[in-house]
């Protein structure tokens, strides 16, 4: 008779190498080192040097990325410049099959884009995989049809480009950032010099190896990586035409300055910090799964979260138990794992960032519930967290924290959660559920947010404009508008 072994008792949480369901990444080809994307091809940074891009969950070093600084971004802006005279004068069909290509072969390498996505950025490998990779290859597809049809888009005017776009993209949805921006700036006609977060730089530079594949003409499209500073030489380089910028409100006010008395068009994506209003009509089990995709989606790093819940007072008890019931069963570790629901912070600092609100939040009076979920001992996690009993005037409130973070306020009456839901600084997005359609039409219409949805949350749509009012920036991307920043009529 055969002696039985005792099999090993394995912590799902911590030990994931055991762990079920776990996305294969013996097959993700990374480069140890990676250098700058300029004029079709791969090349040392001038300055000599590379930083480190670490995997959040681990705390384990990916790979080296090249520190560009101003003659790297000066040779990328005179290869862009030089692309463009050639660019902008081949026919708009023949762009347009460009564009789609880029397209196609992001649908055909989806899966290796969806994995590194999520080994640099931290966010749930579910989330890379059906919603930001596809995403990105639609924006391309969108915009490849756009390219020869622009007399419609803009009837009896003459759209002109505008030459070299200068874009510079946040770490929470690196490749369908880079998509947003690309994509519309190449239909109409312009080349760009890209840079993407130094925390994320990784699908970016995947695709520069996608483009060099698909045939685009030499110098369309550089991708050079960096800190701030490499970023402000983009901004202040004199021969840009155009800058593009998603990120923090204090950067954005800073390359509002640093170009005024230029005739650089500007389009700026800021911070949000959203209204997301339940009225006592709405189907609230379905407004709950609502309020958790609108804050701990991708961990609640997102510009447009549902970070100021406001529920009518006669069913506020019953919306907060039913939300911290549905907390109790989201799932907090390995984004690598496909039952993951919350992934790890993107870096140390942003963890730092929100720990530090949660003390605010406490500080100011405010009752803080957080999910009874363990959490792993090595990376960079937060459990999903509730403050209760707040008010307009605490900071969390006010001030947008980027983390799976949520504050609760109550209301009564339709003219009160309008007014406190316009008092914040900012204006990117907002939600109402109700079942009352004449609701809806009074609150969009009152709302001063750019995007405001109806009976769900977090929904994008290449053919859906976004973008905000006050802090939040101005300017349109995505949708028919999103062209109009690229072109001049």
């Amino acid at each position: 008779m055969t002696k039985k072994t005792k099999q090993p008792t394995l912590d799902f949480k911590t030990d994931w190498a055991y762990a079920p369901a776990l996305e294969d990444t013996k097959h993700i080809n990374l480069k140890k080192q990676y250098d700058l994307f300029i004029d079709g091809k791969f090349v040392k940074p001038n300055s000599k040097k590379h930083f480190a891009t670490y995997n959040p969950a681990t705390e384990e070093k990916i790979a080296e990325i090249a520190e560009a600084n101003e003659k790297d971004v000066d040779k990328a802006v005179k290869a862009a410049r030089k692309a463009f005279d050639k660019w902008s004068k081949i026919s708009a069909k023949e762009r347009g099959k460009y564009i789609y290509r880029i397209a196609r072969l992001i649908q055909e390498r989806a899966r290796e884009f969806a994995v590194i996505e999520t080994m640099d950025g931290g966010k749930p490998i579910r989330e890379s995989r059906d919603i930001d990779i596809p995403l990105a290859a639609n924006h391309f597809f969108y915009y490849a049809g756009w390219a020869d049809k622009l007399e419609y888009a803009f009837p009896d005017r003459t759209p002109k480009s505008l030459g070299v776009a200068g874009q510079i993209i946040p770490w929470n949805f690196p490749l369908l950032m880079a998509a947003w921006k690309i994509a519309p700036a190449l239909a109409t006609g312009n080349t760009v010099v890209l840079k993407p977060a130094e925390t994320t730089s990784l699908t970016a530079l995947k695709l520069a190896d996608l483009i060099q594949d698909s045939g685009l003409p030499d110098g369309v499209v550089n991708i050079i990586t960096g800190a701030g500073h490499t970023g402000a030489a983009i901004v202040n380089h004199p021969d840009i035409n155009k800058i593009a910028f998603t990120g923090s409100t204090d950067v954005g006010k800073m390359i509002q300055k640093a170009i005024a008395g230029t005739d650089k068009k500007l389009t700026l994506e800021l911070g949000g910090k959203a209204a997301n209003i339940i009225f006592d009509d709405a189907p609230l089990d379905q407004a709950v799964e609502g309020i958790v995709n609108g804050i701990f989606f991708n961990q609640g790093h997102v510009c447009c979260a549902g970070s100021r819940l406001f529920v009518q007072e006669n069913v506020a008890d019953i919306v907060i138990r039913k939300l911290k019931d549905r907390m109790e069963t989201l799932v907090v570790g390995n984004p690598m794992d496909k039952n993951t629901d919350i992934g790890a912070i993107n870096s140390k600092e942003q963890l730092l960032k929100i720990n530090n609100y949660l003390k605010i939040g406490k500080a100011e009076g405010a009752d803080i519930y957080q999910s009874s979920c363990g959490i792993p001992s090595k990376g960079y996690f937060c459990k999903p967290t509730l403050f209760l009993n707040a008010s307009q005037s605490h900071r969390v409130v006010q001030e947008e924290i980027f983390g799976p973070v949520l504050t609760i306020q109550t209301f009564r009456t339709i003219e009160e959660v309008i007014e406190k839901a316009n008092n914040i600084p900012y204006g990117l997005s907002a939600g109402v559920w109700t079942d009352k359609g004449s609701k809806i039409f009074n609150l969009t219409s009152k709302l001063r947010a750019g995007v405001v949805w109806a009976n769900t949350y977090n929904k994008f749509d290449p053919t859906s404009p976004f973008g905000g009012y006050k802090e939040s920036g101005f300017g349109r991307e995505g949708g028919l508008h999103g062209l109009m920043p690229y072109v001049r009529l």
